[in-house]
């Protein structure tokens, strides 16, 4: 999979409030939602004053400077560890053709749009909070919220956003009382058929490497690393 497609994809599905170009950066405005959404990144040439003025923009906001560090950006990297940045969520970008994953059942869940309130609730029980799921109403269309049942209970929801033909899944949550079970197994398959039906190739994710469960869940379903990044600020 080209790697550039890969992370326009995340920012397409899972976008920033409000995005300016400073320079080779774009400065983004997350209003709540996240590191992904609040993150300034390198699109071009670092030349000697960029980085002061990204600096300067962060200040302007009364905000530690935040980067994400992008696969192939280890120059970057070390320049922003000389100035003594912090680095913290190292992160995995995980894809795999949608017909690997098994078809859903019917009693697995349903897949639409707005989420229930039901489903904030599971969000907001995990921490995701509401400044997130206003997120994934930015996001554009086509786009769906999964709902997942463990026997006749609502025990599960997650994201989808379409970018071209890779389907992204944001925001998985099982309800606590309900991990363990295949349910978020379950809600893969649901995620990989919605995509699958709306033309989308590839689904994707994003995870932290210390979700190690998650990890090998993800590895068990056959996804693979296709990118990865992490962050690194001044505060």
């Amino acid at each position: 999979m080209n790697r550039a497609e890969l992370f326009r994809a995340f920012e397409a599905t899972w976008p920033a409030a409000r995005c300016e170009r400073i320079g080779p950066f774009t400065y983004r405005e997350g209003a709540g939602g996240g590191s992904r959404v609040s993150a300034a990144t390198l699109e071009g040439a670092l030349f000697d004053a960029a980085l002061d003025n990204i600096e300067a923009r962060f200040a302007q906001d009364a905000r530690p400077a935040l980067f994400q560090i992008r696969s192939g950006e280890d120059a970057f990297d070390a320049i922003l560890e000389q100035r003594g940045y912090r680095m913290f969520d190292p992160v995995a970008c995980l894809t795999a053709p949608v017909e690997r994953f098994a078809a859903p059942k019917p009693e697995d869940g349903y897949v639409g749009w707005p989420p229930t309130a039901i489903q904030c609730e599971i969000w907001a029980e995990g921490g995701i909070t509401a400044a997130r799921v206003d997120v994934m109403r930015r996001a554009p269309e086509p786009k769906c919220s999964l709902l997942g049942r463990l026997g006749d209970m609502p025990a599960g929801t997650a994201f989808v956003g379409l970018h071209g033909e890779i389907a992204v899944l944001h925001a998985l949550e099982i309800a606590r009382p309900a991990r363990r079970q295949g349910l978020a197994r379950a809600m893969m398959g649901l995620a990989a058929d919605w995509a699958r039906r709306n033309g989308a190739t590839q689904l994707a994710l994003q995870v932290t490497r210390d979700n190690t469960a998650a990890l090998a869940l993800y590895s068990s379903l056959g996804m693979e690393e296709a990118g990865h990044y992490h962050y690194r600020t001044n505060s």
